[in-house]
C-alpha cells in the first residue's frame, strides 16, 4: 500500500453521492461530520459495517441537531457515543467535538467504487454543507485520472470534481493554470478547451454559440451551463 501511495499522485475531491446519512444530515443542520474508519464486524457482515465519526460545530445545540438528524436518517443505524475520546486527540474543528459508532448499509458507501478505480483513501472524510471533501492518492498514471473519476461517475451516481491535485513527492509543482484547469470536470474541460480553439473567447468571436454547441455535440443550453461552470471555477479569485 506504501508503495502505491509514494507512486501515485495526490487529489483533493469534492464529492456528493446519493443514499448518504452525513451528506443529508449536513445538509440541513449546522456542523460537520469527520469519517475516520469503516470495518466489518462479524456479527453483521456483510449486511452493515461500522464506522468510528467525529461530529463537529460550534456550539453544542448545534452538535445536537446534527446528531438528531443522522439518527432520523433512514440511510443510518443505532448512534453510538463515545463517553471518552477515542485514542488521541483529533483535529476536528469547531469548538463541541463529539465521536460516535454508527451502523450503516455498505451499499450506501462510496468509498468501494472509488478504491475500485485506484483512489486511495488517505486522510479522514470531511462533510460539511451536504458534500464530502475527500484527500486521496491515484494510484495509476496520473492522464488516467479524468477516465477514472468518469467511471466513478457512472458507478455511484456520485457527482465529482477535483479541488486540487499535486504529484505525491511534491515535485514537479504545476502552474496556477494547470492547477485551476484541474478543477473542471472532464465535459468542462473539453468544452473550454473546444471554445478556445474555436475562437470562441476572441475578438471578435471566432465563432458563435450556436456554432460552438453544434461543434461539441450539445445543446446550445448545456454548452453555456458547462461554460459558466467552467468559467466561474477558472476566475474565482
Amino acid at each position: 500500500m506504501s508503495q502505491a501511495l509514494n507512486a501515485g499522485t495526490r487529489l483533493t475531491l469534492d464529492l456528493w453521492h446519493p443514499n448518504c446519512w452525513a451528506i443529508e444530515a449536513t445538509e440541513r443542520t449546522g456542523g460537520g461530520v469527520l469519517a475516520h474508519a469503516i470495518y466489518d464486524t462479524p456479527m453483521t457482515a456483510p449486511e452493515s459495517v461500522n464506522g468510528l465519526f467525529t461530529a463537529f460545530g460550534e456550539t453544542t445545540a448545534e452538535v445536537e441537531d446534527l446528531l438528531d438528524e443522522i439518527r432520523a436518517s433512514e440511510h443510518s443505524g443505532e448512534v453510538l457515543e463515545l463517553q471518552e475520546r477515542f485514542g488521541r486527540a483529533r483535529d476536528a474543528p469547531g469548538n463541541v467535538v463529539r465521536e460516535f459508532f454508527l451502523e450503516y448499509d455498505p451499499d450506501d458507501m462510496v468509498c468501494p467504487t472509488l478504491l475500485r478505480h485506484g483512489f486511495v483513501h488517505s486522510a479522514p472524510v470531511r462533510i460539511e454543507d451536504g458534500r464530502e471533501e475527500w484527500q486521496l492518492c491515484f494510484t495509476g498514471e496520473r492522464s488516467g485520472i479524468d477516465e477514472a473519476l468518469e467511471r466513478v461517475r457512472e458507478d455511484s451516481g456520485a457527482e465529482v470534481s477535483i479541488v486540487s491535485i499535486t504529484a505525491s513527492d511534491g515535485s514537479a509543482a504545476r502552474s496556477e493554470r494547470d492547477q485551476r484547469l484541474d478543477t473542471l470536470t472532464s465535459t468542462q474541460r473539453e468544452v473550454f478547451e473546444e471554445a478556445r480553439a474555436a475562437g470562441y473567447y476572441e475578438w471578435p468571436r471566432g465563432c458563435s454559440t450556436r456554432e460552438l454547441a453544434d461543434r461539441v455535440g450539445i445543446s446550445k443550453t448545456t454548452l453555456l451551463e458547462h461554460l459558466r461552470k467552467a468559467e466561474s471555477k477558472l476566475l474565482d479569485p
